[in-house]
C-alpha cells in the first residue's frame, strides 16, 4: 500500500469535491463578519494577556521590634527635623530667617570683667554639660539645672543670666509667631506617640511634663497668646509613593492621599488639646518580576537606606516596604466641659492634661502584600485564541447554514404558491 494511503483512513477533515458546494451572498457577509469577530476577540485575549493585575495578601509581619511599649522616650527631638519660626497670620505666616530662630545663640558667650566668674543656677544644682563646671554661666545652662530639678523657668526673672542676655524679651518678641515642623523620624514598629507641645519637656516621677507658665502666662492679651490651631499639610508612615508607582497602584494607592493630608484645625482656646489615634498597617508592594533574592540582597542594610526611603529609593528592582493608616480624632479644652458648642451636651470632658497636638499610633501586627501578575500565562493565551478561532467558525457554520436552508424553504414555497 502506497505511503500516502495508510493515513487516508485516520483524516477526521473529510473533503467535499468542488462541484458539490454552493457559495451565497449571506455566506459571504458571513465570513466577513466572523474575521473581523475573531480579529476582535483575539485582541482582546491579547489585551487580557498583557494585563497586570494585583493581588493582595494578608500575612502576619514577623519583622516587629522586641521591645517594651513603655521602654523608650525620646523628648525634644530634633534629629531629622526642621522647626521653623513663621510670622504671625496678619504677616502672611512666613518663614522667618533661620538665623533668628534660636532662644539661645551657640555663638552666645558668657561675658564679664571677673574672668574667674562662676554664676549661680537659681538653687538647682550645676548641669554636667556646663561650659564651666560647677557654674551656670549662660541662661541655657540656668534652664537645663532647673529640667534637672523639674522646676517650671517662666521667663527667667530675677535670674542674672538671662537678663543680660535678653531671655524675656526674646519670647516677648515671639508671642505672635507660629512654627512649622518638617521632617522624618524614625521609630519602632510597636505602639507609641510624638507630640508637639509647648515648653520644656522634662520627666518627673516617670511622667511625661512641660514647663507651661511662660505659655499659659494669664496676663498676656488675647492677640499674644499662642494657641494649638494647626495645618497638618502631610503625614505618613514609610516612603511616599512616586506618581509613576502611584498610577500602577491605582485601586490600593493610599499614600498619595493620606487621610491626615490638609487636616486644619482652628481653636482660640490656649489650653487645647488634639488626638489623633492612628492605625497603621505594614504594606509591601511587589512588581512584576520581582525576585526575592535580590529583594533581599537590596533591603538587607537599613543603614544604606536614607530616612523615609525604604523600598523607594531602590527603585523598581525590589519590593517597596511602606504603611497604610486609618485615623480617628478627639479634641478637649484642658478646662473641662462639654461639646454642647457643637450640639453634643452629651459629651463631658474632664479637666486636665497637657495642650498640644498628640499622635498615638498603633502598628498592626498584620501585613499586607500587594502583588503584581499577569492573570493568564501564554499558554493560556495560545489556548484562548484556539477557542475564539474554533467557537466563532462554529457558530458561524450553523448561522450560515440556517440562512441557507431558510432561503430555500423561502424559494420552495414560492414556487409552489406560482
Amino acid at each position: 500500500m502506497p505511503a500516502k494511503s495508510r493515513f487516508t483512513r485516520l483524516d477526521a477533515f473529510a473533503k467535499t469535491v468542488e462541484d458539490a458546494r454552493v457559495r451565497t451572498t449571506s455566506g459571504g457577509v458571513v465570513t466577513l463578519v466572523s474575521l473581523i469577530a475573531i480579529l476582535w476577540l483575539v485582541w482582546g485575549e491579547w489585551v487580557d494577556y498583557r494585563r497586570v493585575v494585583v493581588l493582595p495578601e494578608l500575612i502576619v509581619d514577623k519583622s516587629r521590634d522586641v521591645m517594651d511599649v513603655s521602654g523608650e522616650q525620646q523628648m525634644g527631638v530634633i534629629h531629622g527635623l526642621n522647626k521653623v519660626r513663621l510670622s504671625s497670620v496678619a504677616d502672611g505666616g512666613k518663614a522667618i530667617d533661620v538665623s533668628r530662630l534660636e532662644l539661645h545663640s551657640e555663638n552666645d558667650v558668657a561675658i564679664h570683667l571677673d574672668p574667674e566668674y562662676c554664676g549661680e543656677c537659681g538653687g538647682a544644682p550645676p548641669p554636667d554639660n556646663a561650659q564651666k563646671p560647677g557654674c551656670c554661666n549662660t541662661c541655657e545652662e540656668v534652664r537645663e539645672a532647673y529640667a534637672l530639678k523639674s522646676w517650671a523657668f517662666g521667663k527667667g526673672q530675677n535670674i542674672e543670666q538671662c537678663q543680660r542676655e535678653g531671655y524675656g524679651e526674646r519670647i516677648d518678641a515671639q508671642r505672635k509667631e507660629g512654627c512649622r515642623i518638617e521632617g522624618d523620624v524614625r521609630v519602632n514598629k510597636v505602639i507609641g506617640n510624638f507630640h508637639i507641645a509647648p515648653g520644656r519637656s522634662f520627666s518627673r516621677a516617670n511622667m511625661h511634663v512641660h514647663d507651661l507658665e511662660t505659655y499659659l502666662d494669664k496676663d498676656l492679651e488675647a492677640s499674644e497668646k499662642h494657641t494649638m490651631s494647626h495645618i497638618i499639610h502631610q503625614l505618613r508612615f514609610g516612603p511616599q509613593l512616586s506618581d509613576e508607582v502611584s498610577q500602577r497602584w491605582q485601586w490600593t494607592d493610599h499614600h498619595h492621599t493620606n487621610p491626615l493630608d490638609d487636616t486644619q484645625q482652628l481653636t482660640d482656646e490656649p489650653s487645647y488639646n488634639y488626638n489623633y489615634y492612628i492605625k497603621v498597617v505594614s504594606t509591601s508592594y511587589l512588581p512584576l518580576g520581582w525576585d526575592s533574592a535580590q529583594s533581599d540582597l537590596l533591603h538587607g542594610d537599613d543603614e544604606s537606606t536614607p530616612l523615609g526611603l525604604h523600598g523607594a529609593a531602590h527603585g523598581t528592582a525590589g519590593s517597596i516596604e511602606t504603611h497604610q493608616y486609618s485615623v480617628t480624632s478627639h479634641k478637649r479644652s484642658l478646662d473641662g466641659g462639654n461639646d454642647a458648642a457643637e450640639g453634643h451636651k452629651e459629651r463631658v470632658h474632664a479637666q486636665g492634661g497637657i495642650p498640644g497636638v498628640f499622635f498615638n499610633y498603633d502598628i498592626s501586627p498584620m501585613k499586607v502584600i500587594n502583588r503584581e501578575q499577569r492573570p493568564k500565562t501564554f499558554t493560556g493565551f495560545l489556548t484562548g485564541v484556539c477557542a475564539v478561532i474554533g467557537g466563532t467558525l462554529t457558530v458561524a457554520a450553523a448561522v450560515d447554514r440556517f440562512l441557507y436552508e431558510g432561503s430555500r424553504r423561502i424559494r420552495k414555497s414560492q414556487a409552489h404558491t406560482n
